[in-house]
């Protein structure tokens, strides 16, 4: 009887060890990573391939490089402690808590740290910690710096892109491909090609920074467009940012100045005021407006910089930068015709490139008469620099408004298949009035000999606490090259620059946004393909000759200032 009872409970124990087996062995199959399962999840956390961005003449600007990543599977980790603290021992920028969560998480794969040193790999692989391991990854570089960085943009830690061109080519399919499962290869992506030249942009960066320093400005942008193709061959905004470093895009005031600031573009606006009233028929060159007076407006007053007190041409209006000639031209065609001219030029809407951060302009509340008076000399209507740009391009380049782009145009594009918004005799009239004020105007210091320069300035008073400031100033200069065939069209903005004691303390756009477009146009139009002239055409503007006007003939203007 004792021997089946002892029986008995020899089988019952081994029946009770065989049970216990199959729920141990279940409840470790219930939580045994899944090798596919861990596979997929690391392939989808792998930062995806992009394609090389290359500028105009084929010269890198950005790249993929493998990198090695560390990753866990939390459910293979004995001592979750031990492991922080060894992990953090060797990687100290970790926040050990963070660490400690993810790895007591009941994922199967978490990122430990992206894109670790060789030698933080070696110190990891070393401690042998189980359920630690490396996977090989895509990280963005930039070769040249903050060289071009707000065009470019950046990448997240996931390679997607975030900002300027980069985001760009997320949004052109790059990220649908990557959710369909293509495998993207460097191999088998095409470069993309910008519209930039990295000389000239070299050249335009260290100019402004430069004269950043030198002005002691806030903030400073430059840009050259090329006025037949709407491409931006160069471009700078500072303060700027190292896109490899994307934390420092954050830095206050590294805003793309020539899309994301919105300014009051002061007397350069006048270019278009004078464009407007002649392409309406309300004005010629020869047409004289009374500025002997203050023009009263509303309760207030629109004064000139320099007083003539007697009637003067179109000409003279702009090369004296005349508020008050400017506020008359604009009252002749009326409140309706200004906003449906402005709207034509691609002022009163925002304006749409390939970078993302376009900003809206700034509208009056109530576009009254004094909304066009004002407007008319570039204060009441606040846009992005590079949209002002965009408008007297078209004024330069036949009448053609086109808008730029930071790619790279294909070969056989022309600028007739874009919208014409002024007549070619407008056109022409308004580079040779360009011309004159580089001679004899406002526009003397950037009168680079050999290079035929036209241009025009621009100070706009800065707005605070609701009130214009007589000491705070936003400079432009905007400069044509060359004004009889033109191919460049250069600006300068300065924001707060501060007068210098060899100027007089001038901190007018002729003594900061002009000075810097003069040496510019020095420096970097060489390195474009434009060489300067011995002998400058002495009839540059055809149309206008056979109208009578021209350098021989033209109406007598002396004593402008460089304001």
């Amino acid at each position: 009887m004792s021997k089946s009872r002892f029986r008995i409970r020899l089988t019952a124990l081994a029946f009770s060890g065989l049970f216990l087996l199959f729920v141990g062995r279940l409840a470790y199959l219930g939580t045994k990573p899944d090798p596919e399962s861990l596979r997929r999840e690391a392939s989808e956390a792998i930062s995806a391939a992009r394609p090389e961005i290359v500028d105009r003449n084929g010269e890198l600007l950005a790249m993929d490089v493998k990198v090695m990543s560390v990753f866990a599977e939390p459910r293979n980790i004995i001592d979750k402690d031990e492991a922080t603290e060894l992990i953090t021992a060797i990687l100290p920028d970790l926040n050990a808590r963070e660490l400690r969560a993810k790895l007591g998480s009941r994922k199967g794969f978490v990122w430990v740290k992206r894109a670790v040193t060789p030698a933080q790999q070696q110190a990891i692989f070393r401690l042998g910690l189980p359920g630690v391991g490396f996977l090989p990854e895509n990280k963005r570089i930039y070769p040249n710096g903050p060289l071009a960085a707000h065009a470019l943009g950046f990448t997240n830690s996931d390679n997607q892109g975030i900002a300027g061109i980069e985001k760009y080519i997320d949004g052109q399919g790059l990220s649908d491909l990557h959710d369909a499962g293509f495998k993207l290869t460097p191999d088998n992506l095409k470069p993309i090609s910008l519209s930039l030249d990295m000389r000239a942009t070299h050249a335009l960066r260290d100019e402004l920074e430069q004269a950043m320093q030198r002005f002691s400005a806030k903030a400073a942008a430059a840009a050259i467009l090329d006025v037949n193709t709407g491409e931006v061959v160069a471009e700078a905004s500072l303060p700027d940012y190292d896109p490899s470093n994307p934390v420092d895009a954050l830095k206050p005031g590294a805003i793309n100045q020539l899309t994301v600031g919105v300014h009051e573009m002061g007397s350069t606006f006048k270019a278009l005021t004078l464009a407007m009233a002649l392409d309406s028929g309300k004005a010629t060159l020869n047409t004289r407006v009374d500025v002997s007076n203050p023009l009263r407006a509303g309760h207030n007053y629109i004064h000139d910089f320099e007083p003539q007190h007697h009637p003067l041409t179109l000409p003279e209006i702009f090369t004296y930068s005349s508020n008050i000639g400017s506020a008359k031209l604009a009252l002749m065609v009326g409140v309706e015709g200004h906003q449906a001219f402005l709207r034509k030029m691609g002022q009163l809407t925002r304006m749409r490139t390939e970078l993302p951060e376009n900003a809206e302009p700034i509208l009056p509340r109530h576009w009254s008469d004094i909304s066009t008076m004002t407007i008319a000399f570039g204060h009441g209507l606040a846009v992005a620099p590079l949209q002002a740009m965009m408008a007297v391009g078209a004024l330069v380049n036949g009448g053609y408004l086109i808008t730029p782009t930071f790619l790279k145009r294909p070969p056989g594009f022309s600028k007739t298949s874009e919208p014409r918004v002024v007549k070619p005799e407008t056109s022409e009239a308004l580079r040779y009035i360009l011309r004159l004020n580089a001679v004899i105007g406002t526009a003397k210091k950037a009168n680079i000999p050999g290079y035929f320069v036209g241009g025009k300035t621009g100070t706009a008073e800065k707005v605070v606490n609701g009130r214009y400031s007589k000491h705070l100033v936003f400079t432009t200069f905007m400069a044509v090259v060359p004004a009889d065939k033109p191919r460049y069209l250069f600006m300068t903005v300065m924001d707060e620059p501060k007068g210098l004691k060899q100027d007089g303390n001038w901190n007018t756009a002729a003594y900061n946004s002009g000075y810097v477009t003069g040496r510019l146009i020095e420096r970097v139009t060489p390195l474009l393909g434009l060489a300067p002239r011995l002998k400058l055409p002495t009839e540059p503007f055809p149309l206008l000759a056979r109208m009578g006007y021209g350098f021989a003939n033209a109406p007598p203007i002396t004593g402008a200032g460089d304001h």
